[in-house]
């Protein structure tokens, strides 16, 4: 018995020991520890609570632009997007406030939110979706050599087909008739069999000369 409680004993001045020269250490790590979980936790519901607050402003800019008061529904967006650009919907209620101030004649302020959404937004297909109708904005004001080049960025599927119809339009516009049938075509192949926009880019390749320039 007495050889066991040696051996204890000598195993406890071992871990008194140790604790002596690494014990503060572990604590500090601990601690350390704790307070990064903490704060991993904190950023969490902080995030959780900007996403909340940036889905409350998006509904209710929604809410303003289904009954027809875009004033109110952009003051809303401008809100959202100064408050939670990091947020993705701020692209969205870009993308909502550049189809509102189209409706209502102001081309420069539509363009500024289409813009907005290339240079801060994040989703990909958002983007892409930005890119097509600032470019069809400066397909309006003639701005055709700007335009095509930013359909330069060509999307995947599903809006390759719109990317390639709008290339179509420009080139047609500025007499580039082989450049247009070449791009007609290309939306064409990218098209579904059975969409009816087929039709259209049909109509449009038909219309062409039947020699480019």
């Amino acid at each position: 018995m007495a050889y066991y409680d040696l051996e204890e004993q000598e195993q406890l001045d071992t871990l008194k020991a140790w604790w002596k020269q690494w014990g503060l250490l572990c604590l500090l790590g601990l601690a350390l520890a704790l307070a990064a979980l903490a704060a991993y936790q904190g950023w969490r519901w902080y995030q959780g609570q900007q996403a909340a607050k940036a889905s409350e402003l998006y509904a209710a800019a929604s809410k303003s632009a289904q009954a027809g008061d875009s004033k109110q529904a952009r003051a809303t967006i401008a809100t959202l997007v100064e408050r939670h650009s990091s947020s993705g919907y701020a692209a969205l209620g870009s993308l909502v406030a550049a189809r509102l101030s189209f409706e209502a004649g102001d081309l420069a302020a539509a363009k500024r939110s289409l813009q907005w959404v290339l240079d801060h937004g994040r989703d990909p297909e958002l983007k892409a979706v930005a890119r097509y109708r600032l470019a069809s904005a400066l397909f309006d004001e003639k701005a055709f050599d700007e335009a095509l080049k930013l359909l330069d960025a060509k999307p995947e599927d599903p809006m390759a087909n719109l990317y390639f119809d709008l290339r179509g339009d420009i080139f047609t516009a500025k007499g580039a008739e082989a450049e247009a049938r070449a791009a007609y075509q290309t939306a064409l192949e990218k098209t579904d069999a059975a969409s009816p926009y087929r039709n259209l880019i049909q109509i449009k390749i038909d219309a062409l000369g039947r020699t480019g320039k």
